[in-house]
């Protein structure tokens, strides 16, 4: 179980997260919902130690990771597919994948077929370089290459992003695969909010920095919730 309890997160004299609040438990999507800019990001920095908190607690699998930096976090299991995506464009698919193992002790260091199970583009497309991919393909490289880190919180920052709706659908059907093994907690950050009401099992909504509604999924006033999501 991932809690974040009550974090402050600053960019320098700017505060972009104010007393965050959030839960993602084991077998469960969190879907962090709300605008551009008001502070999803962040919280997932914080998360995933890529940007320190100056205040509260984050706490995995019981133990205070506030203070540990992002590889630290990684070896513990925690996972981030990055906004954008991130992949290596001119290694291939293969070396791609290949650099989740950083954070793997040796005897674990193979890319499991499970992954080609989910994402089969990826098997016929692995000498192929990551960057000749389309935004679609590259996003599910993306995925595949958090998946080889063996994570149990997975953390995805707007995955439809950019995207064509085929490559929504498998996302959506890969996560909720994912979600439904019971043995990872899954924290999605996302906008399109079809997508993030039907995996979600719980919800919170930012705006301005801060968790303005939270609750599980059965609870959510779609209507209150598009009002923080429209512009």
């Amino acid at each position: 179980m991932l809690k974040v309890e009550n974090i402050d997160l600053f960019y320098g004299a700017s505060q972009a997260l104010r007393k965050v609040s959030l839960e993602v438990n084991m077998g469960e999507v969190t879907s962090l919902m709300g605008r551009n800019g008001v502070g999803k990001t962040s919280t997932l920095r914080g998360v995933v130690g890529q940007h320190p908190i100056s205040s509260g607690t984050i706490t995995w699998e019981g133990e205070d990771i506030s203070s540990l930096g992002a590889s630290d976090r990684a070896r513990r299991g925690i996972a981030v597919i990055p906004q954008g995506r991130d992949i290596f464009p001119l290694l291939t698919v293969e070396e791609n994948l290949k650099t989740g193992f950083a954070c793997l002790p040796r005897s674990e260091r193979k890319i499991d077929e499970e992954i080609f199970d989910l994402f089969p583009v990826l098997k016929d497309m692995l000498g192929r370089r990551g960057g000749d991919l389309s935004g679609g393909q590259q996003q599910q490289l993306a995925i595949g290459r958090a998946l080889v880190t063996k994570p149990r919180l997975l953390v995805l920052d707007e995955p439809t992003e950019g995207i064509q709706p085929s490559i929504i659908k498998d996302i959506a059907r890969v996560i909720s695969m994912l979600r439904d093994k019971g043995g990872m907690a899954i924290l999605l950050v996302e906008q399109y909010f079809e997508f993030a009401r039907d995996l979600a099992d719980r919800f919170a909504v930012m705006d301005r920095g801060e968790i303005v509604l939270e609750g599980l999924k059965k609870d959510m006033q779609e209507s209150v919730v598009r009002k923080y999501l429209t512009v």
